[in-house]
């Protein structure tokens, strides 16, 4: 028989930092039945990446699988690199499509437009009465790209055709990271996606072996810090 040490060689480890977009990784591989390995990190202070998460990857930053000798970082070139190198075809659509060029779009659009004003919204929240400068600036652009995904969403079920994707994993997140914000009132197309994505099988059992991850907690992180 492989032993353990072996066996574990052979598959994805995914390094699992909690309250991370890791937990974007553990969906997408119970989405499609992969065997692999978890490796569990606390954070430091409620907020840091510990040293030995750091010693993976340069930035520190999650989610960060390996694979073999292959260090792979970044919620979307994991996504991207699962979905090529041991999907089989599944979870994205045929490529030259139209419905490849959307899902290239929206694999890119959420950490390369989304997450900035969201996360720029966070630290303004922090600031208080210091961020009045800046406060229209970055609402108008929260409200500009939520607002764009809650139309490209009305009426659908996915981002992408009829059946999930890579796509789906990728978005779900800031979407969520929202939801526990209470930012989605105005966006109900938003809170009926999210609502599909939580209820898949495959969700819940990412979020059994990893844990309920509480990003809210984070934001309370940055507020507790001198």
């Amino acid at each position: 028989m492989i032993g353990l040490a072996w066996r574990e060689a052979l598959m994805i480890t995914v390094h699992h930092l909690e309250n991370s977009r890791s937990h974007r990784i553990l969906w997408l591989m119970e989405e499609l039945g992969l065997d692999y390995a978890i490796e569990r990190y606390k954070r430091r202070d409620r907020l840091f990446s510990p040293p030995e998460y750091e010693r993976l990857h340069g930035l520190g930053k999650a989610p960060v699988i390996t694979d073999g000798g292959r260090v792979v970082a970044e919620s979307g070139a994991i996504i991207e690199y699962v979905i090529e190198v041991h999907g089989g075809g599944r979870l994205r659509p045929p490529v030259g499509s139209d419905d490849w060029v959307r899902y290239l779009q929206w694999m890119h659009l959420i950490e390369g437009s989304v997450m900035l004003p969201y996360i720029m919204g966070i630290y303004l929240e922090m600031l208080g009465p210091a961020g009045a400068p800046i406060h229209e600036r970055i609402h108008g652009e929260i409200d500009r790209h939520f607002g764009f995904m809650e139309r490209e969403l009305s009426g659908r079920d996915h981002v992408v055709g009829d059946a999930l994707t890579g796509a789906d994993i990728q978005a779900a997140f800031v979407v969520e990271a929202a939801s526990l914000r209470g930012m989605l009132d105005p966006y109900p197309a938003l809170r009926r996606y999210l609502a599909l994505m939580q209820a898949r099988p495959a969700y819940r059992r990412a979020l059994e072996k990893g844990g309920a991850h509480d990003l809210d907690d984070l934001r309370k992180g940055w507020r507790g810090r001198d």
